[in-house]
């Protein structure tokens, strides 16, 4: 009788756990999808800034075609993988490190109200991608960790649960843009 209670005692302790290591689990991958989204809305708000820039400063001087093609090509990229992500933030930091530039260039653009708040607005969007991307590696560092540790290691590959990437970015691109 005793050993029946022992046994039925150890499987829902063994089920209870395996209950609070799935659970866990989502919750991680549920929060890493959600900074996933938050990054997307982030940056397209910054491509959405750099137009707004590059409206002002087009108002104000002849520009350059090829900017405006980027611009487009930027705002039709997808975001749904770590690495479109990379690919976009790349041509976002190029385009805008060279308005950035042309304003530079032009004494009368630095001074119009317009191209100071949107450089600043997109200074901040900087920011908060760069917090965004830091959470969201925070939250894959721990879904890893979880799943790599013993037991769970065992757990994890019972139910099939893998590892998340980290969200890396080339070095020349994790430099937020200069401003004057």
């Amino acid at each position: 009788m005793w050993l029946v209670i022992i046994i039925v005692g150890i499987i829902l302790l063994i089920a209870g756990y395996v209950v609070w290591f799935y659970n866990r689990v989502m919750q991680l991958k549920i929060g890493i999808e959600n900074t996933h989204k938050q990054i997307e809305v982030a940056m397209k708000k910054r491509f959405d800034m750099i137009g707004q820039l590059i409206d002002v400063v087009k108002a104000h001087m002849k520009f350059e075609k090829g900017v405006m093609i980027k611009v487009t090509k930027l705002r039709a990229m997808p975001l749904k993988t770590m690495n479109d992500i990379d690919k976009a933030d790349d041509l976002a930091k190029s385009l805008f490190a060279k308005i950035v530039a042309t304003v530079e260039n032009y004494p009368n653009l630095r001074s119009i109200e317009a191209v100071k708040d949107l450089t600043s607005s997109i200074r901040d969007i900087e920011s908060e991608i760069a917090r965004l991307r830091y959470l969201y590696n925070d939250q894959v560092q721990k879904l890893n960790t979880t799943l790599v540790i013993f037991p769970n290691n065992i757990l994890a590959r019972l139910l099939g649960l893998n590892r998340e990437e980290f969200l890396r970015f080339k070095e020349e691109i994790e430099k937020a843009p200069r401003f004057r």
